[in-house]
């Protein structure tokens, strides 16, 4: 079926795995849509793409829309997704301790600034918000001096709709951030691809988002014509070519009456295409479960002493789960899962695996799935664990669900069976400290952070060893203890001394242990490096507003916008509401009263929100609120209030 005496090397075909950028010379069969988007892209504010499962979503933008971009006229970003790859980030092969990061930093924003800025520290990348990030980079201009078009693209986004309810606020506080770069900069261009069963849920947002600026390009199948392009045209210059009878079988087999409301009824799946092509020029039988065991078995040749059995096993129980879906998998630095990366990079030169430059790898394409379970034989997913990394992983699942007690008893497990490998016990003791920081359950927290400290600290891992204590430090501040967190981030910044949010960390405890002119000079040196970190403008603007300086703190609050925390809320209604009493404005002032009060709702147990409420309600003259909310400040635990302001609450009482 194949003529030919050209190389088989190089193929032409990427089997299940998406095209990347790199693959373009090899992407047929899609230019009409590819310039279509393209030039919608380009022309709105907004673009969806939307299209079924499957379709060639992801290669259309990565091997068809991208290279078509004119380099000189255009900044694009990398593609970038809203839901991380694992429960925590990974640094430098090590799992991030989830109490150092700010705790008000969105996973959404968090997830596509790291995909935009791979290198970057995730605790800098945390503390920014999506127009900060893109404000600050570097501005380009097209050879006329003209500003050059901001493209962003964000594949997947129906991952913004999952149903979990502890995720709405955050999906809401996301888009707020992105309507906001959107409207701060009139170049930005956004594109957002999402499956069709999801298009209802993103459709009410265009207007939020883009205004009238908006365009919808929906990706069906590939045509005959189309499909006969994918096949044929890939095969130029490698000496080889199809039969003429082996491409009219393809087509026959690949395009099906797909019914609905096309004109040309008869379409192949892209996926399905990829894979037949492969198969023949391999010269392997057809059938996705055959390619997959092909691969698998050169692969255990090569590295497993032909133990084919012993690989497939790993990869069903690494990358499949219980439910039967994909799973990623953060990668070491040498070590995956148990397994050396030789093996890992095997698999994924053979498209079994794809690997992120984010840190992570999961199967190529969900395809794969049922073949490599087939392949594995009898195999239970929700048991079947051996070694420490197999229950790390069931424990990151657990803990991904939110059963913090499964998550615990896992990876207690884990640690019972680490077997002198110090870095991967340094790596669950620190994830079980990120479990007992889920549960509130702070000295445990501490005293496994401290334990994985210990351990870095002996394999000379000072970049793991100085964010375990900016955990140690914000935990010692959710305690209500700020003179040990002021210890604790003075010794992290003595170890990284350029860390801004490290200082902004401390800046907090300096507050809360009775230092206000310290923390505002201390957010103050951290705004004249980054003028737009947004937890250092709430955090600023917030302790100005309890200083009484009121114009001051608006300014800051006002650019750190939109305000998603109940004591920056409470912060700002006290500053504007005392400024619009001195101005004699009533209105103003009773408009900004419905902000403390969703403050209130929001935290009743804080005890800065509950003193900034006092403090309004005397600038209402309303004294029986001021007593209230007084009492209320002096009892409350969720945070307590900072010593300095003790004194303040007692005689508003």
């Amino acid at each position: 079926m194949i003529t030919g005496s050209g190389s088989a090397q190089g193929r032409p075909y990427v089997g299940l795995r998406a095209f990347q950028r790199a693959d373009s010379p090899k992407f047929f069969g899609r230019e009409r849509e590819a310039y279509e988007v393209a030039t919608q892209w380009q022309a709105n504010r907004l673009t969806i793409l939307h299209g079924p499962s499957g379709v060639g979503k992801t290669s259309l933008i990565n091997a068809g829309v991208l290279p078509l971009l004119d380099p000189d006229a255009t900044d694009t970003l990398p593609v970038g997704r809203v839901s991380h790859g694992s429960v925590f980030p990974v640094a430098g092969a090590a799992r991030y301790p989830a109490a150092a990061l700010p705790p008000e930093h969105n996973p959404h924003v968090f997830a596509l600034l790291s995909a935009w800025a791979p290198q970057e520290s995730p605790a800098r990348l945390a503390r920014l918000t999506l127009e900060s990030f893109l404000r600050g980079r570097p501005s380009r201009q097209d050879p006329f001096g003209d500003p050059v078009l901001v493209l962003l693209a964000i594949d997947q986004a129906e991952e913004l709709f999952d149903d979990f309810a502890h995720r709405r606020p955050y999906r809401e506080w996301f888009l707020d951030q992105l309507k906001k770069a959107l409207r701060a900069d009139e170049n930005i261009r956004l594109l957002l691809c999402v499956r069709d069963d999801h298009l209802a849920s993103i459709m009410p947002y265009r207007s939020k988002l883009a205004g009238n600026s908006h365009g919808r390009i929906r990706l069906d199948p590939l045509s005959r014509e189309e499909a006969r392009q994918a096949i044929e045209r890939p095969l130029a210059g490698t000496g080889r070519s199809f039969t003429d009878h082996a491409v009219r079988k393809l087509l026959d087999d690949l395009c099906v009456d797909r019914g609905g409301l096309l004109a040309d009824q008869e379409r192949a799946e892209p996926v399905e295409l990829q894979v037949a092509c492969s198969m023949l020029w391999r010269s392997l039988p057809a059938g996705v479960t055959e390619l997959c065991e092909a691969m698998v078995r050169e692969v255990a040749a090569e590295h497993l002493n032909g133990d084919t059995h012993r690989l497939t096993g790993w990869l069903a129980r690494t990358f499949v789960t219980e439910l039967v879906t994909r799973q990623r998998v953060d990668m070491g630095e040498t070590v995956t899962a148990g397994m050396a990366n030789a093996v890992i990079h095997a698999l994924v030169d053979r498209d079994i695996l794809h690997a992120d430059r984010g840190g992570w790898c999961e199967l190529a394409h969900d395809r794969l799935i049922h073949p490599i379970l087939k392949v594995a034989g009898p195999i239970d997913l929700s048991h079947e664990v051996s070694d420490p990394d197999d229950y790390l992983r069931a424990a990151e699942l657990a803990l991904r669900d939110r059963d913090l007690e499964l998550a615990e008893s896992l990876a207690g497990e884990a640690l019972q069976r680490v077997a002198g490998d110090v870095r991967l016990e340094a790596e669950i003791s620190s994830f079980l400290g990120n479990v007992a920081y889920q549960a509130e359950r702070y000295d445990l927290a501490i005293e496994r952070y401290r334990s994985s400290a210990r351990l870095f600290e002996t394999l000379g891992a000072i970049d793991a060893v100085g964010r375990l204590l900016v955990g140690i430090g914000r935990l010692r501040l959710a305690q209500g203890r700020p003179g040990q967190a002021v210890d604790e981030l003075a010794a992290a910044m003595r170890r990284f001394r350029h860390d801004l949010s490290i200082k902004t960390a401390l800046a907090w405890a300096l507050w809360y242990d009775g230092a206000p002119r310290a923390a505002r000079d201390t957010l103050t040196d951290v705004l004249e490096q980054e003028g737009g970190a947004v937890d250092a403008l709430q955090a600023r603007g917030e302790i100005l507003a309890s200083m009484g300086e009121s114009a001051a703190a608006l300014r800051d609050l006002g650019r750190a916008q939109p305000l998603q925390w109940p004591s920056t809320k409470a912060a700002h209604a006290l500053a504007a509401i005392r400024l619009a009493v001195a101005r004699s404005l009533t209105e103003t002032a009773q408009e900004n009263d419905k902000e403390i009060m969703e403050a209130l709702a929001d935290a009743p147990d804080s005890g800065p929100v509950q003193l900034y409420a006092a403090w309004i309600s005397a600038e209402l003259g309303n004294r029986e609120a001021v007593a209230d909310h007084a009492a209320r400040a002096l009892s409350a635990r969720s945070p307590s209030l900072p010593t300095h302001l003790v004194p303040v609450a007692r005689s508003l009482m």
